[in-house]
């Protein structure tokens, strides 16, 4: 017992030493440095910057907005579609599978000239949409067009990490309740979302964190135009007129630390959750 303990000890070595040195070491250089500020030395100025700009202040909003709804619009698309997935027993559903798997991976500049392609001023559908009077002007460079954008590359990863959840739900369950005379709306609000709620809210924090930190696609569909956390993050740190990096940690930190909270409060909901109740 003590020689495999030993070993499986040994075995995290590796993970160990890569987990400080690529997680924490970075980490905790961002957080130091953004305590120190060029013009007036150690303490919270790049902070009170960020906090007292309207600027910075729409970064943030911009960021929390996009996020926010692609990860609404993406979890309730994925929801219906995993289910959908759960209950086609056929070769689809593997096709399905792989093409989530191989589209979650398809971001950054491809899927912008994508959807430059498709909704851009003279994209095809747009103009389709637009000879069918269905629309009269679309901007995919404005803040709904990334919401669009975003939610794209939402949907397959949340297929990919709620198909899995649906294993949980047992269909004598739902044949039992049908016995007992419970509606189908009934099934769902009292044994189906309650059972799922775990994966929903874990699978929505993941979308969250993928959204807030998204970077490639944005700046090459906006080329660094539209104001979001990591354009500004990235353009204090390689930029050539604002050149901040202390002021980019101070961000960075932000980011974290919203993402530190949308946890907190995810673990918080998880605690009332089916699966930690019982």
């Amino acid at each position: 017992m003590t020689r495999g303990k030993w070993l499986a000890a040994l075995c995290l070595v590796p993970f160990a030493i890569f987990f400080i040195v690529f997680q924490i070491a970075p980490l905790l250089w961002v957080l130091v440095n953004s305590l120190e500020s060029e013009e007036f030395g150690w303490g919270l100025a790049n902070f009170s910057k960020i906090f007292s700009s309207k600027f910075y202040l729409q970064a943030i909003q911009h960021s929390l907005e996009i996020s926010f709804w692609s990860s609404v619009f993406g979890i309730v698309i994925a929801v219906l579609g995993s289910y959908s997935l759960r209950r086609v027993d056929s070769r689809l559903r593997n096709f399905v599978n792989a093409f989530a798997n191989m589209t979650s991976n398809f971001a950054g500049v491809p899927l912008a000239f994508a959807f430059i392609i498709l909704l851009g001023f003279n994209g095809s559908i747009t103009i389709m949409l637009k000879q069918a009077g269905i629309i009269e002007d679309f901007n995919l460079y404005s803040k709904t067009g990334l919401i669009i954008l975003y939610t794209y590359f939402q949907i397959p990863l949340g297929v990919l990490l709620l198909y899995p959840a649906f294993d949980a739900l047992r269909e004598d369950w739902r044949e039992s309740a049908e016995l007992l005379g419970a509606s189908g709306w009934q099934f769902w609000r009292h044994i189906g979302l309650p059972v799922l709620t775990p994966a929903l809210l874990g699978t929505f924090v993941i979308l969250l964190a993928n959204a807030l930190g998204a970077y490639a696609t944005v700046y090459a569909l906006t080329t660094g135009n539209f104001n979001v956390l990591p354009i500004r993050i990235a353009a204090m740190v390689s930029g050539d007129i604002s050149l901040d990096p202390n002021l980019a940690s101070a961000l960075a930190v932000v980011l974290v630390a919203l993402m530190t909270l949308v946890t907190i409060v995810h673990q918080l909901l998880l605690k009332r959750s089916y699966h930690v109740s019982r």
